[in-house]
């Protein structure tokens, strides 16, 4: 039995729409952003509203090769084939654009994104164990700040961003909640259901609303565990997907492991729970150093070394009592590529757990050869 909230989840996009066609009738702002660096607090603060802008689908690939080279990361492909096609009603949306320099290919994307639309591009610290890391990320925070002001012609308030923190770590703490319901031997909410619960923190106008939509969830599921109700399949292997993220469009890999008859009990993904068990310290005396601090922590593979990732995965594999371990990097996606070498040695050494790392790209080409070795994978467990 699937929570019935489910189906709000699924068409909040097109509410958002409509909603954010309303606010800019009356004059706000809409700012397009593409990471979990992007301080939503502080748009919100400057009275913008932040979408995502992820390039998850294969379709405007073609478009963006034409100046793009074809040896690039579909996602970075994909993101920029929106932009000069059109045909993205969120970048349509979007007053202006946040970028960041998590990897090479998306900074110099970036460079050709901004003769589209006014486009700021947040400059990241590759190793945030040295002194100067935070000093430097906290100036790139009041850089943005400056930039939102001029952008929206609104002065960010400092009570007003302190509300704005508090609502998004409640949001996360909602969210982190309804990630440990799959710890349980019941489980709830699939994998997929979870990445479109996710995927809707990102493109929703009234995070208010988006946090009573996650209470009514979690509602749901306290009732359906309480009944004993699981979308695990007995005996199903229990899996954790880490790696790079995914989301409608290319959600293959998440589609193919629960058809093969695994189930998903935690997203490490940037689309999944990364990042959503740290918070904003709410009463700091400079709420811009607070928001440098937290999102500083960030576990991506851009930074060097990247400690805070493997702690990460080892919370979620103890705590989601996982038996697998599926590892997916986009074609061409260099750090997170090079980083799955550590998560393999960390997954087979600590836990004596079986491994899969896998490379594509957003094409269905691969798509049985992929369900191949998925089911192949699967059968290590049964």
């Amino acid at each position: 039995m699937r929570p019935e909230i489910m189906k709000e989840f699924e068409r909040a996009g097109e509410l958002s729409l409509l909603n954010l066609a309303e606010h800019k009738e009356s004059g706000g702002k809409v700012a397009g952003v593409y990471c979990l660096f992007a301080p939503t607090e502080l748009v919100r603060a400057a009275g913008a509203i932040p979408v995502s802008l992820c390039g998850k689908k294969e379709a405007p690939i073609s478009a963006a090769e034409k100046t793009l080279p074809p040896n690039l990361c579909p996602l970075i492909k994909s993101s920029y084939g929106y932009a000069v096609t059109d045909t993205c009603p969120f970048f349509a949306a979007s007053d202006f654009i946040l970028g960041e320099t998590t990897c090479d290919g998306k900074k110099k994307m970036f460079e050709l994104m901004g003769r589209i639309k006014p486009l700021h591009l947040m400059h990241l610290p590759y190793d945030t164990s040295r002194g100067h890391a935070l000093d430097f990320w906290h100036q790139e925070m009041i850089r943005l700040k400056d930039f939102l002001e001029e952008q929206t012609g609104h002065a960010i308030e400092v009570q007003e961003l302190k509300r704005q923190i508090k609502l998004q770590n409640e949001v996360r703490r909602l969210l982190w909640r309804i990630s440990r319901y799959s710890a349980a031997e019941t489980i709830p909410l699939s994998g997929l259901d979870m990445m479109t619960v996710m995927e809707t923190k990102s493109s929703c106008c009234d995070l208010e609303a988006y946090a009573v939509l996650l209470r009514q969830l979690i509602e749901e599921l306290e009732a359906l565990s309480a009944a004993g109700v699981s979308d695990r399949r007995e005996g199903a292997p229990r899996l954790l997907l880490t790696g790079c993220p995914a989301g409608k469009g290319s959600d293959k890999v998440l589609q193919l492991m629960e058809e093969c008859g695994g189930v998903i009990v935690s997203l490490e993904n940037c689309t999944g729970i990364k990042g959503q068990n740290l918070l904003v310290e709410e009463d700091a005396a400079d709420p811009l150093q607070a928001l440098a601090s937290r999102y500083l922590q960030t576990p991506c593979s851009c930074m060097t070394p990247n400690e805070e990732r493997l702690q990460l995965i080892q919370t979620l594999v103890e705590e989601h009592r996982v038996q697998g371990v599926v590892d997916l990097t986009w074609q061409c996606c260099h750090t997170y590529n090079v980083e799955s070498f550590v998560i393999k040695e960390l997954v087979e050494k600590r836990w004596n757990l079986p491994f899969l790392h896998i490379e594509t790209d957003y094409s269905a080409s691969d798509t049985e050869q992929l369900r191949t070795r998925i089911e192949a994978f699967l059968e290590l467990m049964s």
